[in-house]
């Protein structure tokens, strides 16, 4: 697996400057219980769509998850991935690795933008997207990066915020972005057409569209909230949690109303030549 030199961003220094920060100040997700059930659901996509995992090559397209959330590549790595990730944070890599080393895995994570993957063509038999990409306009261009280094017939899961969520979490979060309250910076949505298109329009062959996270986007809110700043009240929280986790299981077409989508996207064996 080799690398590429980068290509330049215009708008990476303040997008990087923007991570940076966050990487040195978030706290750690990882015990809130609404992190537990989507722990539970990154896993069940693994295992659906990405098995199996002994030997594969699987790129995540940042490594918040692995220094601040549900650590979904570090289990992968314990199934017999090879694993590698980007992200734009200096910090979240570093402490990225740091986990792996603590838990004698290898990851290789460098300080990288989604829209310049600096690997070359065809490198991974798959790569694992979920939050990514809604966090600047040029989605297309990331997306586009994300198949280039597929290699023919891998698989990529790329997850975005559901903008027809019925628990109407976009608009929670365009309130709080217009306020300067949102942690995340900036946030796109997007619905199960207009992704399905991103992808098509990079090369991919959509073979499925799920979700996660089937619960309101205020609630996880809160639940992280009392988790990190009062700890009793992570109780009520995950009371109040059980029930969506519960209906989620119970009834799988639940998913693909979760407040983050995910198509399951295919690089073809033989990328389809345009029509005259």
């Amino acid at each position: 697996m080799t690398e590429r030199p980068s290509a330049p961003n215009p708008e990476a220094a303040a997008y990087r400057d923007f991570w940076t920060g966050v990487g040195d100040s978030f706290p750690d997700l990882g015990g809130a219980f609404s992190t537990t059930i989507y722990r539970e659901d990154e896993r069940r996509l693994f295992r659906e769509h990405l098995e199996p995992l002994a030997g594969a090559r699987i790129l995540k397209t940042d490594l918040w998850d692995e220094a601040k959330n549900t650590r979904i590549l570090r289990w992968a790595a314990t199934r017999g991935a090879r694993c590698a990730g980007i992200d734009i944070s200096e910090p979240i890599a570093r402490a990225a690795r740091m986990g792996f080393d603590a838990a004698s895995l290898h990851l290789s994570g460098v300080v990288a933008d989604v829209r310049a993957i600096p690997y070359r063509e065809g490198s991974f038999d798959a790569v694992y997207s979920m939050g990514t990409v809604e966090h600047f306009d040029d989605s297309a261009v990331a997306i586009r990066e994300i198949y280039r280094v597929l290699k023919p017939g891998g698989r990529a899961i790329i997850g975005v915020p559901n903008r027809l969520d019925p628990f109407l979490r976009p608009l929670l979060a365009w309130v709080l972005q217009r306020l300067g309250l949102y942690d995340y910076g900036y946030e796109r949505s997007f619905t199960r057409t207009g992704l399905r298109e991103l992808c098509r329009g990079a090369g991919f062959e959509v073979h499925d569209e799920t979700g996660i996270l089937f619960m309101p986007g205020w609630l996880r809110m809160l639940d992280l909230a009392c988790w990190v700043w009062l700890r009793p009240l992570a109780r009520l929280t995950r009371l109040a949690l059980e029930p969506f986790a519960a209906l989620s299981r119970r009834f799988p077409g639940l998913r693909r109303h979760g407040y983050l989508i995910a198509a399951v996207a295919v690089r073809p064996e033989v990328r389809p030549t345009a029509r005259g």
